[in-house]
């Protein structure tokens, strides 16, 4: 089937998080299966333009008038890049904003014009798509500019983190000069507001989010973003695909980061690799005691503020009571990265790096006995699939992706995979790390088992896959668009 993806970013080309992750392995996979896959993305100015041919130039109304944009396409890996190609996108420093602190005050308008050239593009190029495959709020409004249409492609919509919502004010939308549904406004006549990410769920015929989980958590009040009244009514037609990971780029038994590689059925690598690590953190080199790790954006969803609070911490806590070993890489909050650091200072089984790095992130997963996730919510997460496939056991809270891909060893000693809690708070941090030193302790032979479970289950690319290509031919098979 001809499948178009509209997202504001994908690797290889452009990435600020996770969703560009998600589009470049899903397209490959979903191509690797013989459908016929085009992704459509904004053409920023740092996008190397070698190896992009000229494609159709599209002109639609916007801006009070016609505005003309060029299209670059590029095939990789079986998969057609389409750039948009606009002031908007190519005269600009960033995706969103120069920082991830600033966004763009127009970013109501480039992401309108993004989502009007989807139509132009398929009329002009002769693509036919069967599926538009729309991703976060960036191209929220690709299914109401479907249904305004007479393409009769059928549209899907993934949630990739409901918090982000795109929402601006009236005038922003009159500023693109579009007319859009009065159902999309809220608010008063002086504060009226649109929400591009809203469009997106009432538009689409299909929406998806990346973990089952997550699918019943939007569900409700607590986790909704106050769209849950909208994604209730749409319950039956919203589906929890989780994500895969790239088994070419993480594995262990090829890290190219790694200079001890090791397997489910050998793994003295990965004990090797440990006392690298710990050397290379200036922890002292014990094999037997337990190295826990954190690779995260240091913020209040992460589970940080729970970590940190209070005199001592949960975290001090630890340190003091306990024979183990913690090594925290990241960025993110000031006061988040000044406490790590002041406690990495007292400690010396305690080492911090404010740092991003995607060799630091190989080699500390890889290393490590355990990997902390205590997230206020993780629509579906990665760091605990990248742990569970480096034998690295997980402990998360029960949420999100989280809940859908670790198994806890205390409630399923056959099949556990990790630790899971369910309250948020500091004490069920404390209580839950505690409970992987008392299984770390028992023996080596009962840790290897579950280690190898980890790092034997299918989180691939290529099953994630399988799943969208059942919800496409379902969806096709079904008839008209509503």
């Amino acid at each position: 089937m001809n499948i178009l993806m509209v997202s504001s970013e994908t690797v290889p080309f452009s990435k600020s998080g996770g969703l560009a992750d998600v589009i470049g392995a899903l397209s490959a996979a979903l191509a690797r299966r013989g459908e016929n896959v085009r992704v459509l993305m904004p053409m920023y100015s740092f996008i190397d333009r070698k190896g992009f041919t000229k494609g159709p130039d599209l002109s639609f109304p916007m801006l009070g008038g016609e505005v003309t944009v060029q299209t670059l396409e590029r095939n990789l890996d079986g998969v057609v890049y389409v750039g948009i190609c606009h002031e908007y996108f190519t005269g600009r420093k960033g995706i969103y904003g120069d920082t991830s602190f600033t966004p763009y005050a127009d970013n109501a308008e480039r992401y309108m014009l993004f989502s009007l050239a989807v139509i132009p593009y398929i009329e002009e190029s002769g693509f036919k798509a069967d599926v538009i495959h729309c991703h976060d709020w960036t191209s929220g409004l690709v299914p109401y500019f479907v249904k305004l249409s007479e393409f009769r492609a059928k549209t899907v919509f993934t949630i990739h983190n409901l918090a982000y919502q795109g929402e601006f004010s009236r005038f922003d939308a009159i500023l693109g000069g579009f007319p859009l549904d009065e159902k999309l406004f809220y608010g008063s006549r002086l504060n009226e507001r649109f929400n591009m990410l809203k469009s997106g769920l009432i538009y689409a015929d299909r929406i998806t989010t990346v973990s089952r989980k997550y699918a019943e958590e939007i569900c409700t009040a607590e986790q909704g973003c106050g769209l849950d009244h909208l994604l209730s009514a749409r319950k039956k037609d919203l589906a929890g695909i989780i994500n895969g990971i790239d088994y070419d780029e993480w594995n262990p038994m090829k890290d190219i980061y790694f200079t001890e590689h090791f397997s489910a059925e050998d793994l003295s690598g990965k004990a090797k690799l440990k006392a690298e690590v710990q050397k290379e953190y200036g922890l002292s080199v014990e094999a037997d005691t337990p190295l826990f790790a954190m690779i995260s954006r240091l913020a209040e969803q992460k589970g940080f503020g729970e970590l940190l609070s209070g005199s001592p911490c949960v975290l001090e806590q630890l340190l003091q009571s306990e024979k183990l070993q913690f090594i925290i890489i990241g960025t993110g909050d000031r006061k988040y990265e000044e406490k790590l650091q002041s406690l990495s200072l007292a400690y010396s089984n305690l080492e911090v790096r404010i740092v991003f790095s995607n060799e630091v992130a190989h080699r500390v997963e890889g290393g490590s006995d355990f990997f902390l996730m205590p997230s206020k919510y993780e629509p579906c997460g990665l760091n605990q699939l990248y742990s569970l496939h480096y034998g690295t056991l997980p402990i998360a809270r029960r949420t999100g992706g989280l809940a859908d891909s670790i198994i806890d060893l205390d409630e399923d000693v056959e099949r556990g995979t990790g630790f899971l809690f369910d309250l948020m708070n500091p004490n069920e941090i404390m209580t839950t790390v505690r409970r992987a030193i008392s299984f770390y302790r028992k023996g080596r032979k009962g840790m290897q088992e579950a280690m190898k479970r980890g790092m034997t289950t299918d989180f691939t690319w290529d099953k994630s896959a399988n799943s969208y290509i059942g919800l496409y031919d379902s969806l096709i098979q079904g008839g008209e668009t509503k």
